[in-house]
């Protein structure tokens, strides 16, 4: 039991991960895409068809047979049509953020989910907040370290640590300014409040998604069913948004490889992977995992991009990791606490159970359907 538990932590964690590194890589696509012409609108109308065609056969291939589903109710469809409508407003949000400005960016604001998170789930009774105990200090704590973690890596850059010598680098570092863009002042302030308006919809959908899973402990169904209404809504939306029918044909290039890369590692492989970690987890987990894409987005610089390592980029490396395991010992911490309270409570009905007589239990059931009847 406790080998298999330690499986699906680790399971859990490195898909969360995983997730993030899509996440930064979709971005960088993206913004490669846009900079060649890629409508944002364009964008959002083929991804969510072509991850609900990718999610269809899943349902049925994958079902479970030890989770008991309720029946399916129309109160849970009317919040996935919620969730999917709040979905494509953050679709659209965040890819016009990065338009206007850089997955850099991005990245950067995406840090404030953590908190907004957490947030909404103590509002919502998602998340215990007894400030005397050391799990909720430790998550607390941990949200603000990490965020912290994620300003300096962004905000500071210190001396040089290591400085690419391949000859590709230089070719790299302008390929990078390139693929940034050189946006105005204005646009990167409207992309800011963009991205900004986009991590305030995700934590909403978060709770919103775990609201659901927790009726309803279907991921794969719900996920399919996210996309499919989400498709619904943002194709009709963006066609009126982006009239220009020359944006929508697609060519083999860039734009086709971005749009691809989204259907299959966008909306369908991260709504599968946020809906089993919600489940599982709760909101506030699957958004401490948001400052880690800046730390990815820096080594993947350094690594394909040739960006020199700065000691301001090690720094908020190691405070986003003390502030991560923070939140993952809080979190264990309440876990390993509401087990034991569960024990314990089991354990004093069994006592009391064991030592009530047998006569003295028949005579008060048969009192309380006395009274019952009457």
């Amino acid at each position: 039991m406790e080998r298999r538990k330690f499986f699906r932590e680790a399971l859990l964690l490195s898909a969360t991960v995983a997730v993030e590194c899509t996440t930064v890589g979709l971005n960088t696509l993206f913004k490669a895409a846009a900079s060649k012409g890629l409508s944002y609108y364009v964008f959002v109308a083929y991804s969510y068809p072509l991850a609900t065609l990718a999610l269809l056969p899943l349902p049925f291939i994958f079902r479970s047979t030890t989770t008991v589903v309720p029946s399916f109710k129309f109160s849970i469809l009317s919040r996935i049509i919620l969730l999917s409508f709040i979905g494509v407003l953050s679709q659209i949000f965040g890819y016009t953020g990065i338009a206007c400005s850089s997955p850099t960016l991005s990245s950067a604001i995406s840090n404030l989910t953590p908190a907004f998170t957490f947030t909404l789930a103590v509002l919502f009774r998602m998340e215990k907040l007894a400030l005397r105990t050391l799990s909720t200090q430790a998550k607390i704590i941990g949200t603000m370290v990490s965020i912290s973690g994620a300003l300096v890596v962004v905000l500071y850059k210190g001396p040089t640590i290591f400085l690419s010598t391949s000859p590709s680098s230089t070719h790299s570092t302008n390929s990078l300014h390139w693929l940034m863009g050189s946006p105005s002042v204005s646009n990167w302030v409207i992309g800011g409040f963009l991205l900004a308006a986009q991590c305030f919809l995700l934590s909403i959908w978060s709770i919103l998604l775990t609201q659901i899973i927790n009726i309803y402990p279907a991921e794969l169904l719900v996920a399919f069913l996210y996309n499919l209404f989400a498709a619904v809504i943002a194709v009709p939306l963006c066609l009126f948004a982006e009239q220009d029918l020359s944006l929508w044909r697609l060519k083999p290039d860039i734009a086709l490889v971005s749009i691809v890369y989204s259907a299959f590692l966008g909306p369908s492989f991260n709504t599968i992977i946020h809906t089993w970690g919600l489940r599982l987890k709760g909101p506030v987990y699957i958004a401490i995992f948001k400052p880690l894409s800046v730390v990815i987005a820096a080594i993947t610089g350094i690594i394909f991009l040739g960006d020199t390592l700065h000691l301001g980029s090690v720094i908020g490396a190691v405070v986003i990791c003390v502030g991560f395991y923070a939140v993952l010992w809080g979190k264990a911490n309440e876990e390993v606490a509401n087990d034991d309270s569960g024990f314990a409570s089991l354990g004093v009905r069994a006592s009391s159970d064991s030592t009530t007589p047998l006569l003295l239990s028949v005579k008060v059931e048969d009192t309380e359907i006395i009274n019952g009847s009457r």
